[in-house]
């Protein structure tokens, strides 16, 4: 009893340690933080970083949830329309890993791409022609056709691109990069995030919390979702007969308070609600400002699409996403969903690309005039592709599987090497023959164009010292101009 008794006492709870020792952890905390923030400053970066000097400044993701098609839009093979209808060879399949859905088929019946490929700019690059204002850009774009990952299914693939793991809980790429790098905006957050999906619904997969979440970083990093309804950010206004000034005020003395807090625990959750309120106070006048799209030029509107100006849609986030940047965003993630076709894909895969691929050429190409890309990185892509096989009636495939074996994404602007191709895969599409890339390697690489040595970005946590691509990783050099 007495053990016990004397092993209780000895136990402190997490805000007694940081008080009880503001001199030691908490002082060091503090002037740690006050160090890195002011009030009235845009967010800092740690102090050794960037590493070296950056390509890219900025970064946006446009994620297509749901794998899209990389037989059908990005890696032509001539053999499958040769051989079309076949089984794919037992000695190509090998052992590769597939889901439930397919793994136990006894057939394997190769399904051509649905539409025909052509070449696209002076660089001659092969797309569908179901992209062709993604195509028109090829000579800005280097595609990637050996992307791998270990994944088969929807949330661990896409947690295992954005995280670094395919288990939730590790911090977001985007909240990696605001931690190491800051932000040039003092208005806006430094990592925001969009969310859409096709207008039919076809696509079951849910956008989670945790795609762009701060995992065990301090939660000031975590990306700021804006709403496809109602407000884009909630509780932004002022309660009825609460003027501007008055919040002011109210937001002074919360932060007077919150401020003795910290400098008695060092707890940095309490330098993230002062952050996050004077945040929100500037969002006030910052994010109206921002979607107001009477000033932007029609013919610059009317590339994005017909949907430009819906709200929710995949064009509308695009133009968005450009509007953040230019005003100093570090990361703007676009997440997409539709391109899950199972039983639709001579039916969906064209209206997908339809509603993405001119809202994706024009941020590109928004960027591109207004002397952004070049220090903009654009990724495009996403969890894994899709099967050379088609799925369901084997006389009649209506879809395709998950396929994580083999599969393509691109990259644009940011140090990158335009008009290139890197990596092949096999005649069926379906193993990697030069130049694989790993999701750790891809991490790696946009984090070099970032000016960050993804091995010296770490965080210690539970005892061991983390990073956004764990223990692996290899710069593409491929891909850098």
């Amino acid at each position: 009893m007495f053990q016990e008794l004397l092993s209780n006492q000895q136990r402190v709870t997490r805000r007694q340690l940081f008080g009880t020792t503001a001199q030691g952890i908490g002082g060091i905390a503090l002037a740690s933080l006050l160090g890195r923030y002011s009030a009235n400053a845009g967010q800092l970066g740690l102090p050794n970083l960037p590493h070296f000097a950056p390509k890219a400044k900025r970064v946006v993701c446009l994620w297509q949830g749901g794998g899209p098609s990389h037989v059908d839009l990005f890696d032509p093979k001539p053999t499958l329309v040769k051989m079309a209808g076949q089984d794919i060879p037992d000695s190509v399949r090998g052992t590769t890993k597939l889901s439930t859905m397919s793994s136990g088929y006894k057939k394997w019946p190769i399904t051509p791409a649905i539409k025909p490929f052509k070449h696209y700019g002076q660089c001659g690059t092969e797309f569908s022609e179901m992209l062709p204002n993604i195509g028109a850009l090829a000579d800005d774009i280097c595609l990637v056709r050996s992307m791998h990952t270990e994944a088969v299914n929807h949330a661990p693939g896409v947690t295992f691109f954005m995280t670094g793991s395919q288990v939730p809980g590790r911090p977001s790429m985007g909240a990696w990069l605001s931690y190491g790098l800051g932000s040039d905006t003092e208005e806006l957050p430094a990592f925001v995030a969009m969310t859409s999906s096709d207008k039919s619904k076809t696509c079951g997969q849910l956008f989670y919390d945790y795609y762009w979440g701060s995992g065990f970083l301090p939660s000031r990093y975590q990306g700021v979702r804006f709403r496809n309804v109602g407000d884009p950010v909630p509780y932004l206004q002022n309660p009825a007969g609460m003027s501007r000034d008055q919040r002011r005020t109210l937001l002074d003395d919360i932060r007077a308070m919150n401020e003795a807090h910290l400098s008695d625990y060092g707890d940095p959750e309490i330098d993230t609600r002062i952050a996050q309120y004077e945040m929100s106070y500037k969002m006030q006048a910052s994010v109206p400002d921002l979607l107001d799209f009477s000033k932007e030029p029609k013919h610059v509107i009317e590339r994005y699409g017909p949907d430009a100006l819906v709200k929710g849609t995949f064009a509308n986030n695009c133009l968005i996403a450009r509007r953040l940047l230019e005003r100093g965003v570090r990361f703007v993630q676009c997440m997409h969903a539709g391109w899950d076709q199972h039983g639709n894909l001579f039916t969906q895969l064209a209206e997908q690309c339809r509603d993405t691929d001119a809202p994706s050429a024009a941020l590109m190409l928004d960027l591109k005039e207004r002397g952004l890309l070049d220090d903009t990185l654009v990724v495009w892509g996403g969890e894994f592709g899709r099967t050379p096989f088609g799925q369901g009636d084997s006389a009649k495939p209506a879809g395709r599987d998950h396929f994580g074996r083999a599969y393509s994404m691109f990259l644009a602007g940011g140090g990158v090497k335009g008009g290139t191709v890197l990596g092949a895969t096999d005649d069926f599409a379906w193993n990697i023959v030069s130049d694989p890339v790993h999701i750790h390697d891809m991490q790696a690489t946009i984090m070099h164009l970032c000016g960050i040595n993804h091995e010296a970005l770490t965080f210690r946590y539970q005892g061991r010292q983390f990073r956004l691509t764990d223990v692996h990783g290899q710069v593409v050099k491929g891909i850098l101009a």
